[in-house]
């Protein structure tokens, strides 16, 4: 059974998209303009979002661009382990959303999307990979961490395909809001 993606149990995990970070990841501008666009959807359609930094004294703070959407909400989780998964602060603040589906996005993909999204589902949540919104700075090492990923059950998604999914339908009152956020 493949499972829709319900917003009232769905969770944003936007991984370490910081300042030092992203002049080298591939396609830097449409993945910050991916995620940008994914943050607002989640926003207006009351998913939680849980930011981490990697060592954010050595790759600095979440891209200037992602704050201002996140606004107040900006609450960066900082880690050092690769794997989100493994960071005790994280994982408290995941459980207490109490939140069973994961939307994840972030670089990069072969290092802490990887290591984050195959623990977390190795710990038997419901994880999706929001595959135009990871990135990394060599293709390959992206294109590699999608196929073990497949290859691990992990399924994948793009920003549009789960807005969409956690509308249902285009009589809710926010799908105005996500049709003009996704154009």
């Amino acid at each position: 059974m493949i499972n829709t993606t319900d917003r009232s149990d769905t969770i944003l995990v936007v991984v370490d998209v910081q300042e030092r970070m992203m002049p080298a990841i591939r396609k830097s501008e449409q993945v910050i303009d991916n995620i940008g666009r994914l943050i607002r959807g989640c926003q207006e359609l009351r998913v939680p979002v849980l930011v981490t930094e990697q060592y954010p004294k050595g790759l600095g703070a979440t891209v200037a661009e992602l704050r201002e959407i996140l606004g107040d909400a900006y609450n960066p989780l900082e880690k050092n382990t690769f794997s989100a998964a493994k960071d005790h602060g994280f994982m408290q603040a995941f459980e207490s959303s109490g939140r069973h589906q994961i939307l994840i996005c972030g670089v990069e993909t072969h290092v802490c999307v990887y290591q984050t999204a195959r623990d977390l589902h190795n710990l038997g949540w419901t994880v999706e990979v929001v595959a135009d919104a990871v990135a990394s700075r060599v293709r390959r090492n992206r294109d590699i961490a999608l196929t073990r990923m497949e290859h691990h059950g992990i399924d994948f998604t793009t920003v549009e395909m789960a807005l969409f999914d956690m509308m249902e339908s285009a009589e809710i009152p926010e799908f105005k809001a996500i049709s003009a956020i996704v154009k």
